[in-house]
């Protein structure tokens, strides 16, 4: 007989309606899972269990997805790029300083140990890692026990500054052709790897560095082999301004005019569309291509409220018909105040509580994402779903007291409530430790990338500025007080 796991009596679970399409809330329900995949939710399970949980002081859910992450390079820049300036960009950190604070090949695995770690302790069983591969990429993903969809990202043009407010491009579609060519190979390897919880991506970097050629080769290439499709596009002021000098057109209706606005499509960002009051444009037609077209939309608050940046708005572009994603495009991977900076972001640019709902964001990370992922069994708790799933302890103090379990998670608790995780059936976080990682030794590796990163830093400058002068610390640094 095979192993079965019942969560007994839980106090809540969070369940998928099959007949109305959308998340509910059972009460002093059992939830089960054998061979990977759920058994049985709500209601009394009689069948033979060969372990058995108390629920009774637990909230079970679904596992998380997070849609867009960069876990080879951002847990580096922790302590650096909190608060940096870039005038030049409108204070936008991709073109002054993502190409210099960087990782080595040395710090690589480290870097991804680290932020899947923290996106497990937050309650995220799938992520997109929207990296540049590298060799043990695949195995260290595995080795985590997390669902991982990797997205090996290519591109024709790298773009740099000499001056701190012109971006230039150096192009060269022969390597972008290498590296599309790279990523099917990548791909192919995810997909057959002997951990069953791999997949790939379509990722061409980024809409403007990359020909119209290479992203219609990409998608089509999504197309035929079913794989979701993601480029960073309107994520900047200078993109935006670039693409209209280029094409006469925004980032999104050049998407469109070249075939490459669909289904498929995931739209890291997404923010500088038409209707931005930042871009001052005459059209207002980006918000209804994106519906139209069912694309999603992958919304990272947390790196752009650091620059006084935002998306206009969350609750408007569910409201328009937008299929929304969430995902943690910088430090730290934490999922849960991700999706609480979701919610205060969108209330706070709207100026209205009105703009969105606990659901909304909910749906969000985890049907939106597995929509967007192409998958119909992740992202919910049921019968036949895979068993990816959450259990929240009620009786953590950032839960209680205890009326509306989702809110008080996302808005109090965090991941100091997520107390055991389960991917594939498997146990990967229990009693709030990942067991799969040796958290403390990957983040002594990490803090010493982090050092070897900011030596180079002068070398790698427009303007030859230390680390220090790029991110003074908060305060002065004395010997003594005399």
């Amino acid at each position: 007989m095979p192993a079965t796991t019942v969560i007994r009596n839980a106090a809540w679970v969070v369940a998928w309606s099959t007949r109305d399409s959308r998340h509910v809330y059972l009460q002093n329900a059992d939830v089960a899972f054998s061979e990977g995949a759920i058994v049985h939710v709500g209601g009394r399970f009689a069948g033979e269990a060969t372990a058995e949980i108390d629920g009774s002081d637990l909230m079970v859910m679904p596992g998380m997805i997070n849609v867009h992450s960069h876990p080879t390079s951002e847990p580096l820049r922790k302590g650096i790029t909190d608060e940096i300036r870039s005038p030049g960009f409108y204070h936008s950190s991709l073109y002054e300083f993502l190409t210099i604070f960087e990782n080595d090949a040395e710090g690589l695995a480290a870097s991804v140990r680290v932020a899947m770690a923290e996106l497990l302790k937050s309650g995220v069983t799938t992520v997109v890692d929207f990296s540049a591969p590298f060799d043990a990429w695949l195995d260290v993903l595995a080795e985590s026990g997390i669902r991982a969809c990797v997205a090996p990202a290519f591109r024709d043009a790298r773009w740099f500054t000499t001056n701190g407010h012109l971006l230039d491009y150096e192009w060269n579609e022969k390597a972008g052709r290498a590296g599309f060519e790279k990523a099917q190979r990548v791909i192919d390897l995810a997909n057959q790897h002997p951990s069953g919880r791999l997949m790939g991506m379509m990722a061409p970097s980024q809409i403007d560095t990359c020909s119209a050629d290479l992203l219609r080769d990409a998608y089509d290439y999504a197309e035929e082999k079913n794989l979701p499709w993601q480029t960073h596009a309107a994520q900047s002021v200078n993109e935006f301004q670039e693409m209209i000098r280029r094409h006469g057109r925004t980032p999104i209706q050049w998407m469109d005019d070249i075939g490459v606005l669909g289904e498929h499509s995931i739209i890291g960002h997404g923010i500088f569309l038409d209707h931005h009051p930042w871009v001052h444009w005459s059209t207002r037609q980006d918000l209804r291509l994106l519906a139209d077209r069912g694309a999603t939309v992958a919304h990272c608050p947390t790196v752009f409220m650091r620059r006084g940046i935002a998306l206009q708005t969350f609750g408007g572009y569910v409201r328009e018909g937008i299929n929304m994603g969430i995902g943690t495009d910088t430090y730290p991977h934490n999922f849960l105040e991700e999706m609480r900076n979701v919610g205060t972001i969108a209330r706070a640019v709207a100026e209205t509580v009105d703009d969105l709902n606990t659901s909304d964001i909910f749906n969000a990370a985890t049907v939106g994402g597995a929509r967007a992922l192409r998958r119909d069994d992740i992202g919910r708790l049921a019968v036949g779903a895979r068993a990816d799933l959450v259990c929240v302890d009620l009786t953590a103090p950032s839960m209680m007291p205890v009326r509306e379990p989702l809110r008080s998670l996302v808005f109090a608790a965090c991941d100091r409530a997520v107390r055991d995780v389960f991917v594939d059936g498997h146990q990967v976080v229990k009693d709030g430790e990942v067991t799969t990682i040796d958290l403390r030794a990957a983040l002594s590796e990490l803090q010493a990338a982090q050092a070897r990163s900011m030596r180079s830093i002068p070398d790698l400058d427009w303007a030859g500025r230390t680390a220090d002068q790029l991110s003074p610390m908060a305060f002065e640094i004395r010997d003594g007080l005399n």
